[in-house]
């Protein structure tokens, strides 16, 4: 059963949340983020505004957002 069903913007966060979590490292202390780490990591806190009208389609697949590039 997918939880996140009916609950678009909730796997929309998910999902965003997930990506973020990917590039934590990125914050360590020892690090210092570039420039366009710290865009591509404010563009995906900014999904849910900016996304405003994700839909799971038939496939399971969230549709309707525009994800931003990872920098290398």
């Amino acid at each position: 059963m997918d939880i996140f069903k009916d609950d678009h913007m909730g796997r929309l966060r998910a999902d965003r949340n997930l990506t973020l979590k990917e590039t934590d490292w990125w914050a360590g202390s020892d690090l210092t983020m570039t420039s366009e780490q710290t865009i591509y990591r404010q563009a995906l806190r900014n999904l849910p505004i900016t996304s405003p009208n994700p839909i799971i389609n038939s496939d399971g697949q969230l549709t309707g957002v525009i994800w931003p590039t990872k920098p290398e």
